[in-house]
């Protein structure tokens, strides 16, 4: 049966086994950019404390998480004309000079033993004023967290666009040889930092997906040969088994309440269907009931609406179906291929895997004009997954011989390339926003 799901996976969703040696930090590097980044200024932080040097580089964070957002030049410590640490001590005149649009100061303050106090603000140069201002209280442990806080502050501000540096990401990591592979779901913070393993087996580990308190995550394990979806607290570790049915047990994805999951459930034929589990009563509602291979469910923000993949058309395109069942709707037409559906969570446009030119690429397609647009430039990327602000997409994609994470704008503007420097990284997920 393990094997049944693994070929139809790697049929319809590219899931793609490559081999590896170990596994490490991802590291970013922006690819491509069109258009100019806009120069701004992240001042080195002051400090009052007892201990001589401040205990966390919280403008070092601040000044990584713009730069990696691929709209935004950092301007080098070294170029400053001043160090002001607070607002009465900036002469905007010289960062004007700079070309400086944006200039960000702050100051880290001890209030007791591992508490503090940091604050920030931000100025927009043209007009002289402040465009944000905020202190939060941290220690030695949270100050990674407040730093990405307040850069996604600033960016909001900035661009009008809620930043996503605090949100997390979840991948599958194989390692390994084809005799003795190693399947790790990892998550980390979205620049890479922060890495741990949630789960580890010699058996297969396939399509995470984050509950939207971001405090769970449900995915496919294939230990005893037997294809079992669990759902797994990230706090404690502790885990329920939700579907270990007779045949295939796959896709999971909650819905926006959390409080159920699509599934795609099939029996020893191979024959798959849609269906919804109710994570309470753990009623289990059956969507689709066609001869077609139906898979890949995915809820629409609003809870009232499953899109999902099937080949009932004689190839696989995007259908979308009532949460109460019904007609299913054909929704992708352009093309033969157009599978891995992946609401954005304004709702307004879909991710999916398309053939474009003979190579399976990541496309966003606008559900009001169904304008579709090409993201990706690989052979064979797969498994988008967007950000919370809907503004970005992480999937996973080829680099040689071995699996590797891009993020992409959705305007297709920046990219930027995750890899581990070893190993194979596959079926990426972005989290929802942090719940602070």
């Amino acid at each position: 049966m393990r094997d049944l799901l693994v070929r139809w996976l790697a049929a319809f969703v590219l899931f793609v086994s490559f081999a590896g040696t170990a596994s490490a930090q991802l590291e970013f590097d922006i690819t491509d950019f069109v258009g100019k980044r806009t120069p701004v200024a992240i001042v080195p932080f002051g400090w009052e404390g007892e201990e001589p040097e401040k205990p966390y580089d919280v403008d070092g964070v601040i000044a990584a998480d713009l730069n990696r957002s691929g709209r935004f030049h950092p301007i080098p410590e070294q170029d400053m004309l001043q160090k002001p640490t607070a607002s009465l001590d900036i002469d905007f005149d010289d960062w004007s000079i700079l070309g400086v649009e944006a200039v960000v100061i702050g100051k880290i303050i001890q209030t007791g033993a591992n508490a503090y106090s940091v604050q920030f603000q931000a100025f927009d140069v043209f007009n002289r004023e402040q465009i944000v201002g905020y202190r939060m209280p941290a220690s030695r442990g949270t100050m990674r967290r407040v730093a990405h806080r307040a850069a996604d502050m600033i960016y909001e501000k900035l661009t009008g666009i809620p930043g996503v540096f605090g949100t997390k990401v979840a991948y599958v990591s194989v390692t390994g040889s084809n005799e003795a592979r190693t399947y790790s779901l990892i998550v980390s913070d979205v620049d890479g930092e922060n890495e741990f393993t949630i789960m580890e087996s010699t058996d297969p580990i396939m399509s995470p997906a984050w509950s939207p308190d971001s405090r769970q995550l449900a995915y496919v394990s294939f230990e005893n040969n037997v294809s079992t979806i669990f759902v797994q607290t990230l706090r404690t570790g502790n885990r329920i088994k939700v579907s270990s049915r007779a045949g295939i047990n796959g896709a999971p994805a909650f819905s926006p309440d959390g409080r159920k999951l699509v599934l795609t459930l099939g029996g020893v034929d191979g024959n798959l269907d849609i269906h919804v589990l109710d994570l309470r009563s753990r009623e289990l509602t059956r969507l689709t009931t066609n001869r077609a291979i139906d898979t890949e469910g995915t809820w629409s923000p609003d809870g009232q609406t499953i899109f999902f993949t099937s080949d009932r058309s004689g190839g696989p395109q995007i259908y979308r179906v009532g949460v109460n069942g019904g007609t299913p709707e054909r929704v992708t037409f352009e093309g033969g291929y157009n599978a891995r559906p992946r609401l954005s969570p304004d709702g307004s446009r879909l991710a999916l895997v398309t053939l474009d030119r003979g190579n399976y690429r990541i496309g966003v397609l606008d559900l009001e004009d169904q304008d579709l647009l090409i993201l990706s430039a690989g052979r064979q990327d797969e498994s988008p997954s967007f950000a919370p602000n809907s503004d970005s997409l992480i999937y996973a994609t080829r680099q040689g011989s071995t699996g590797v994470l891009e993020m992409v704008s959705a305007d297709g503007l920046v990219r930027q390339r995750l890899g581990s420097g070893r190993g194979d990284i596959r079926e990426p997920v972005w989290s929802p926003f942090p719940r602070y």
